[in-house]
């Protein structure tokens, strides 16, 4: 049965309390800010420090130029370049916390609302340092959302747990699994992404994500996509996620195909952390052969709405809605998929193709 993710990992514990240290006497001092373990799902909440905090390290933001226009979601790019190890960067629009990073770069996709904006990148080091850096935008329009995203650079990946011992993709082992990349074929536009399956441990998991942006904006999401099953039989479940966390909660639209078990598909209850079985059948897809899927999302309030899914040429009304998950400090929208082994790890691959995330 697969799990949904629960932690992402940054820098070392550090101490509690660190503000900066030995700095030029012309250089101010920032404000002191909690730095916390290593579990990013208890950081502490988004406080935004004061603009242009400069405290020992040089931090830009090269796109978007300060007063250009764009269209939303923006592209983001932003650098850090401190004395030691970073411990996290956030990005700010208007004084909201929308992404969260653990690397000393974002490259990354914000979606805002029409309008001018003001955009903050703010960046620690694991011994306290603090930068910030401003910018400020005017959003023309909001288009649709990321497209191919099966491409794109920087997908992560865990298997059973990640290395801090936290729950990943659960199961019952460690998985051996990759991406690939630019597959021409198969594909139906000559780019797909190819996730192996495989490993000696029955019931093992791989769990791929990718953090598609931040932004507090948009609250409807649509997952569209393409996937290809070289061996239809072999999955135990296939999974399909979206999430989205701002402001101390994360909303969790997570989706199995649990072919061998309830033989539905299962939605995820964010807030008691478990799959619900849903009146819409799933059975093994047939192999070598292109299935399409749509899933519809939307946030309401502090629950999330399952609304609708279309898959293999049928369409099912689901409307449920169950309470997002609390006391969550990292801020993201992404996207995951998800391959589970059955109980003889029988290797599997799945392509991924024109996987699009809209949102508005």
């Amino acid at each position: 049965m697969a799990s949904i993710l629960l932690v992402l990992i940054v820098g070392a514990v550090g101490v509690l309390w660190q503000g900066c240290q030995g700095l030029p006497p012309n250089v101010a001092k920032c404000p002191v800010i909690p730095t916390a373990p290593s579990n990013t799902s208890v950081l502490p909440p988004a406080i935004e420090p004061p603009p242009q905090a400069l405290c020992g390290f040089p931090l830009t933001i090269s796109v978007p130029s300060k007063g250009a226009t764009v269209n939303s979601p923006a592209n983001l790019v932003a650098l850090a370049s401190p004395p030691d190890q970073i411990y996290w960067m956030r990005v700010y629009v208007d004084g909201s916390a929308v992404y969260y990073s653990f690397t000393p770069s974002i490259n990354q996709s914000i979606w805002m609302a029409p309008g001018r904006h003001t955009v903050e990148v703010a960046a620690e080091d694991v011994a306290g340092y603090i930068a910030t850096a401003t910018t400020t935008v005017n959003v023309a329009t909001e288009l649709p959302g990321v497209s191919s995203t099966q491409n794109l650079p920087g997908w992560q990946s865990c298997s059973a747990a990640l290395q801090n011992g936290y729950t990943c993709a659960a199961g019952l082992g460690t998985a051996t699994s990759k991406l690939i990349q630019g597959q021409a074929s198969p594909s139906m536009d000559g780019s797909a992404a190819e996730f192996t399956m495989g490993g000696p441990h029955p019931y093992s998991n791989e769990l791929y994500w990718y953090p598609v942006g931040g932004g507090n904006s948009v609250s409807h999401f649509t997952y569209d996509l393409w996937f290809y099953v070289d061996n239809g039989n072999a999955p135990q479940s296939l999974e399909f996620d979206v999430n989205q966390a701002f402001g101390g909660t994360r909303w969790t639209f997570g989706t199995q195909c649990d072919f061998n078990q309830s033989g539905e598909w299962n939605v995820w209850d964010p807030l008691h952390e478990i799959w619900v079985p849903i009146p819409v059948p799933c059975k093994h897809f047939p192999s070598q052969t292109w299935i399409h899927l749509v899933w519809n999302f939307e946030r309401v309030g502090n629950q999330v709405h399952y609304i609708d899914l279309s898959v293999a040429g049928n369409s099912y009304n689901v409307d449920v809605y169950y309470t997002a998950q609390p006391n969550w400090y990292q801020e993201e929208i992404d996207i995951a998929f998800q391959l589970d082994g059955n109980y003889e790890q029988e290797p599997y691959n799945v392509w991924l193709d024109e996987a699009t995330l809209n949102a508005y």
